[in-house]
């Protein structure tokens, strides 16, 4: 006979059995996603011990002692910030909007704020300095300068990058924002209320439950899947194929328009009629608003929307690779699962939560300069672009000059970061400048694309130095598996001075595999 426990008893005996804190809601978390059974219904709920026995055994050793098993000696683990939930990894305004290839704000902090870790031998930056971050992507380093005191100047090539960055920064008037989102959200709630596809997609739900309840009963299925106890893809294409005809009754019965028959931009590829229906109408409304700052708020949570509401499969949303027009199992969700027609309810729940992380930001913020400036790091003119946005801050950095940079450049051959916000280019007019990407992956990570991403990254080096003070500490972030750093630092007359070699623990893409990066901290030769 099974020794049965609660969710309550299975977390205090997991806790004390292996001394760490398993809470009722981690043990909630197994059960929902099938790691261990669900034995009774939601009211009298009963785990085996068993199950969660072989569950923790076979992940007792934390993911730094397996690492520590087979990895580099050199790995500094105090930077891993194992410590830190997913919540505070992406806290207030760092999580406004999605953004690949940015470094964690714990990182940033560790070497800006002189107090953050009491080991640190060295403090490299003071309250009151000038940093910059020549690559500034979504604007993390600017937003923890922001709150350590720190005044911060960032560039990027990428527009939609600078207004990412910019947004986060800048002191909103949260008040007049909560109006427009109030007034928009009305009116767009009016526009859809009569609307087939609405119609149409709270029919498809409602079968799609029935459906789903009857062949992918959850924890079960997931738990039979997990110990190979069904054929996950063979079950799973079989009533694939036989919900489709369903899908198919509601589309004529609906007389819906789910393909937009053009292909040419992203927004007209990547989303059904309905939503790009709906997306034009919200920006519509958007682009009337008076106030300059409130608008580009709003853009914001717009693109945030329409990101989520591409027509992709869910396992499919970092990487696309074909439209889905039509319902499909899903491997993430373990059932059958709809692409979407309304852009409605992602847009009620991301007004909300920029709302919230503004206003968490707002009790953090300190009374200091930050800024993202667009262009070209190998050759902008930072003092006289800075006079243009504030000409009291472009004096105060005449003045001190900056103290260094702390910045993550783009690796070889990685990512495409104007194709990354593709729908963001379209949608907003915006000019992209793809030509003028740093290792991109489009040029691939060939002896050729290494020796003009030495030569770039050793120009950005040379234009920045003419801005900085005597003394100056330069941090860069990267995983140089190429061993270009070295030559990089040569060609810009600087010294590596120290490196700091981190485990990334904390990854969001599908692969999941041991991976380093290394902090170069480079100073005048």
């Amino acid at each position: 006979m099974e020794n049965l426990l609660t969710i309550k008893q299975a977390s205090e005996w997991a806790s004390e059995h292996y001394r760490k804190n398993i809470t009722p809601s981690n043990i909630t978390y197994l059960i929902q996603y099938g790691r261990i059974r669900k034995i009774g219904n939601n009211n009298n709920t009963k785990i085996p011990l068993e199950d969660l026995i072989e569950y923790y055994d076979s992940r007792s050793l934390s993911m730094i002692e397996k690492w520590k098993n087979g990895s580099e000696a050199d790995l500094n683990w105090s930077l891993s910030f194992e410590q830190y939930s997913e919540k505070e990894r992406t806290k207030h305004v760092h999580r406004l909007h999605p953004y690949k290839g940015k470094f964690i704000p714990q990182l940033v902090e560790y070497f800006l704020d002189d107090h953050i870790n009491k080991f640190k031998k060295e403090t490299f930056f003071q309250k009151n300095d000038i940093i910059l971050d020549p690559f500034c992507g979504s604007g993390t380093a600017l937003v923890q300068a922001n709150e350590l005191g720190i005044h911060a100047i960032g560039i990027d090539v990428s527009k939609f990058n600078s207004l990412i960055s910019n947004i986060k920064v800048k002191k909103h008037d949260v008040f007049d924002i909560q109006n427009e989102i109030r007034r928009i959200t009305q009116i767009f709630a009016e526009f859809i209320h009569n609307s087939k596809s609405v119609k149409f997609e709270q029919n498809l739900l409602c079968e799609l439950n029935k459906f789903n309840n009857k062949f992918f009963p959850s924890p079960s299925f997931r738990y039979k899947v997990r110990k190979k106890e069904i054929n996950e893809w063979k079950f799973g294409k079989q009533k694939e194929l036989e919900f489709k005809k369903v899908f198919q009754q509601l589309i004529e019965k609906y007389d819906l328009q789910i393909h937009q028959n053009k292909d040419k931009k992203f927004l007209d590829k990547w989303y059904l009629k309905p939503v790009r229906n709906e997306i034009d109408f919200v920006l519509q409304l958007i682009n009337e608003i008076k106030n300059p700052d409130t608008r580009n708020v709003l853009k914001i949570i717009l693109s945030r929307t329409v990101r989520s509401c591409r027509a992709t499969t869910h396992s499919d949303l970092a990487t696309l690779i074909k439209p889905i027009t039509e319902t499909y199992y899903c491997h993430k969700h373990y059932k059958i699962c709809k692409p979407l027609f309304s852009i409605f309810s992602w847009w009620q729940r991301y007004s909300n939560d920029t709302i919230k992380r503004l206003s968490e930001f707002n009790q953090l913020r300190t009374n200091t300069y930050q800024f993202c400036l667009t262009g070209d790091s190998r050759n902008i003119d930072i003092f006289a672009d800075l006079k243009n946005y504030n000409q009291d801050f472009a004096d105060l950095v005449e003045k001190k000059k900056i103290k260094g940079i702390f910045s993550s450049p783009p690796y070889v051959g990685l990512i495409d970061y104007h194709e990354q916000h593709a729908y963001a280019y379209d949608l907003f007019g915006f000019e992209r400048q793809d030509d003028l990407e740093i290792g991109p992956l489009f040029k691939g990570k060939g002896k050729e694309a290494r020796a003009s991403y030495i030569e770039s990254i050793s120009q950005v080096l040379i234009n920045c130095k003419q801005y900085f003070a005597d003394d100056y500490n330069v941090f860069l972030v990267a995983n140089d598996k190429f061993n270009i750093y070295p030559t990089i630092a040569e060609n810009a007359k600087m010294k590596i001075v120290n490196k700091f070699k981190r485990p990334v623990l904390s990854r969001v893409e599908k692969d999941k595999s041991a991976y380093s990066e290394t902090i170069f901290h480079m100073k005048e030769k």
